[in-house]
């Protein structure tokens, strides 16, 4: 519209040239509000958590639809399993969830126990390690959300402490496994290697400081105005929401719900520690926040229990055709097996070759039948549906990957919100795509 096009009357309105009312016209079309947009948000780094997709539409800054998109990362985890040995599934569940690599190992490793009814062999010291990998790799998975969280609201900070104290828990599971990330340390029968001296004095000493560094990451982000403002009243899921969405973990927690598998349905000895298990009412950002920050202290309770706990014995089930390594010992160099386990093996006891060789080669049969076991991993209740033939390999291994289950929630967290608001909320469920697209 031109200053010709348009004529001024003695009261001030314009008019179109067509004698039409030009303020009507404009009254009537209100771009902002009734033209929608649909944004790609990922797959991408950072902010949407690597390879999720969102597809949000919006009318401004309001989002009205948002879909999840997963896939991308199609690692082929559990097909892959099926052609390997039991005791090489280890190595390819350890890549699920990435963060929580001990978790992946040890829900695997339960079913296949479960399978071959071993469940009441497994030795005291082989439980007690296993809650102690698994609660540091809690506490170093939700340093992670809470690293990461921290970037994606502007809490930068954050992410230089979250990181430097993660650090130093996978230096303890170098010193325990010879691997920071994906272990498979966790064996069926035990675990793969004894924790050694060294590893010990690292995490008493890690639990001397670690209270401290919790209680500074509060006082770091609580009393933020701007973190405040982003997290609380955020992302709303109320439990009755997260039931219907098989929503499980801190999230559901922090709507309220005391539900945690390591008291309602304990495994490994849970059920002889002392722990509480952290609830909010609010169910938002803000309330996972704050489940997650207790859920530390908590751990670093239980792994001070299990330090208490760690008498000498076996780490392997006795049955030698099931425990591997078979009494396997490295070298004066640090490689390969110790000359008298090779001496042993090759010249002392054939039977102790041939078992050696099918445990390397062909590993143990399974007893045919299917079982389901679940355990209480950071982001939420790991599943494990594991069915044998009878066979060396596993005919099908099928995880319940919280992850995945939880992503339902963003739909109900994200509609009606702002788009900035579909940061905090995704973040906040702490979803890991290599569990999701495993």
């Amino acid at each position: 519209m031109t200053y010709a096009d348009a004529r001024e009357t003695t009261e001030g309105r314009v008019f179109t040239v067509t004698g039409g009312d030009w303020d009507a016209v404009l009254g009537g079309d209100d771009p902002i509000h009734d033209e929608k947009i649909v944004v790609n948000m990922g797959p991408q780094h950072p902010s949407t958590h690597g390879v999720l997709r969102l597809v949000l539409e919006l009318e401004g800054e309001t989002v009205t639809d948002a879909r999840t998109v997963v896939g991308y990362l199609h690692t082929g985890i559990e097909k892959n399993l099926e052609y390997r040995t039991w005791t090489q599934g280890t190595t390819f569940v350890t890549r699920m969830d990435y963060l929580a690599p001990i978790f992946n190992e040890t829900g695997y490793c339960l079913a296949v126990e479960k399978l071959l009814g071993i469940e009441e062999q497994i030795p005291d010291r082989v439980n007690v390690i296993r809650i102690l990998m698994m609660e540091l790799n809690r506490i170093s998975s939700h340093l992670v959300w809470l690293a990461t969280t921290g970037m994606e609201l502007g809490a930068l900070s954050m992410m230089i402490y979250g990181f430097r104290e993660r650090e130093y828990i996978l230096d303890i599971f170098e010193m325990c496994s010879g691997l920071r990330m994906n272990m498979a340390y966790v064996r069926p029968g035990g675990v793969a290697q004894d924790v050694p001296d060294e590893a010990i004095v690292k995490i008493k000493e890690f639990l001397g400081w670690m209270p401290d560094r919790i209680n500074m990451y509060e006082d770091l982000l609580s009393g933020s105005p701007i973190w405040q403002s982003r997290t609380q009243g955020v992302a709303y899921l109320d439990a009755a929401g997260c039931v219907a969405l098989g929503i499980t973990g801190p999230v559901l927690r922090s709507a309220g719900l005391a539900w945690d598998l390591r008291k309602t349905m304990p495994y490994s000895g849970y059920e002889t520690y002392d722990f509480e298990v952290p609830t909010h009412p609010d169910g938002d950002v803000w309330a996972r926040y704050q489940v997650r920050l207790a859920e530390m202290r908590e751990s670093l309770k239980i792994i001070q229990q299990a330090l208490d706990r760690l008498e000498p014995g076996p780490i392997m089930v006795a049955d030698r055709k099931i425990a591997w390594p078979a009494q396997l010992a490295m070298g004066s160099d640090g490689l390969g097996n110790s000359l008298e386990h090779v001496a042993k093996i090759m010249g002392q006891s054939m039977e102790s070759l041939i078992h050696h060789f099918k445990l390397v080669t062909e590993g143990f049969r399974v007893p045919a039948g299917q079982v389901f076991t679940e355990i209480e991993a950071p982001r939420g209740t790991l599943g494990v549906h594991a069915v044998s033939s009878g066979g060396t390999r596993p005919y099908r291994v099928h995880f319940r990957e919280p992850s995945f289950i939880n992503l339902q929630a963003i739909p109900a967290m994200a509609e009606g919100g702002l788009l900035a608001d579909v940061i905090a909320g995704g973040a906040s469920l702490d979803p890991v795509m290599g569990g999701c697209d495993r």
